[in-house]
């Protein structure tokens, strides 16, 4: 996919080159000289939209460029995955993504990309809990009577998700292997229209990032039973830890970061990390952040050093785990 040429710029089409009106290959001395996309894999209104949404201003003010938020939903993912591979390795198209990124190799055996060759790490952003919820008026009102129940009622009770390698489906699929059943799976287009459904009482119960639930949980519009990371969330003091509540062996976070098209120069790179370190430190990126459970990742996290260690350790980890469940994304 091609950068967008603007329409005041079209008069450069009568000129000998597009490299003489700024296109052509990327400048990395030069850039950004036109507006950056990022590209969200998943529905507007959803966690990794909000985390987009929150980092992309700071960002563009550091970088002195306008940054467009653009939804590309669908195969968990892979498609916008896709769409970032293929782009201009100029630095104009740049993916978030969550752990997903990770995942994606063995829930999808024909992927058309590979996370480690065909992109570049620019830094990680932010590892978001996930919280266990529930309609409002589901019977269990704790995570230990929640285990029962879904043993108990295991043919009825409806577990939702964001669809297959979704980390809402991820953190399910832990909750099933650990309580030994197989549910009932009504999978959405993202985990908005789920959670939606879920308020109105459609679905019994899911795994959602505390940025899409922590303020429906403190407003009573859904039950929520336990955060999934081993330390207790600020914003939902009243939730235990699933640790602390039975299931030890329910445990993820989702972590964040930003990816750009292999080839992309390491200059452009640095301008991205750079423009990143700074939006992090912004302090309503951290109060907003906090507002929704979550914080931005330490310092020493936001390169893409560390952001390339994370991936493949994580590919390493959730690779058997899909493989046992037998999940595919087709």
């Amino acid at each position: 996919m091609r950068r967008h040429i603007p329409l005041a710029s079209l008069a450069c089409l009568t000129m000998l080159s597009l490299a003489a009106c700024g296109g052509g290959d990327a400048d990395p001395a030069s850039y950004p000289e036109d507006e950056i996309t990022l590209v969200v894999p998943f529905s507007a209104g959803g966690p990794t939209d909000t985390v987009a949404r929150l980092i992309a201003e700071p960002m563009a003010e550091e970088l002195g460029a306008d940054i467009v938020v653009q939804n590309v939903e669908g195969a968990g993912g892979t498609i916008a995955g896709g769409q970032v591979a293929d782009a201009d390795a100029d630095g104009y198209e740049v993916l978030i993504h969550h752990i997903g990124m990770s995942t994606a190799p063995a829930l999808y055996p024909d992927l058309a990309y590979s996370p480690l060759e065909d992109f570049k790490t620019v830094g990680l952003v932010t590892d978001v809990p996930m919280t266990i919820v529930a309609r409002p008026d589901f019977e269990p009102e704790t995570l230990e009577e929640l285990v029962t129940y879904v043993k108990e009622n295991a043919d009825t009770v409806t577990l939702a998700n964001a669809g297959v390698g979704a980390a809402s489906q991820l953190c399910g699929l832990l909750i099933e292997q650990a309580v030994g059943v197989d549910l009932t799976e009504v999978p959405y287009d993202g985990t908005g229209p789920a959670l939606t459904d879920l308020v109105g009482g459609q679905v019994d119960f899911m795994c959602d990032q505390t940025t899409n639930t922590a303020s429906q949980i403190q407003a009573g519009e859904i039950k929520g039973y336990a955060v999934t990371t081993p330390e207790p969330v600020e914003a939902l003091p009243d939730l235990p830890t699933t640790a602390e509540a039975g299931l030890p062996d329910v445990e993820v976070g989702v972590w964040h970061g930003l990816y750009v098209p292999a080839d992309t120069p390491d200059e452009i790179v640095e301008k991205l990390t750079a423009a990143l370190e700074v939006a992090l430190e912004d302090q309503n990126v951290i109060d907003q952040m906090g507002t929704l459970g979550t914080t931005p990742v330490p310092a020493e996290d936001v390169t893409p050093e560390a952001h390339t260690a994370k991936l493949e350790e994580q590919i390493d980890l959730w690779t058997p785990i899909i493989e046992e469940s037998g999940v595919t994304g087709g």
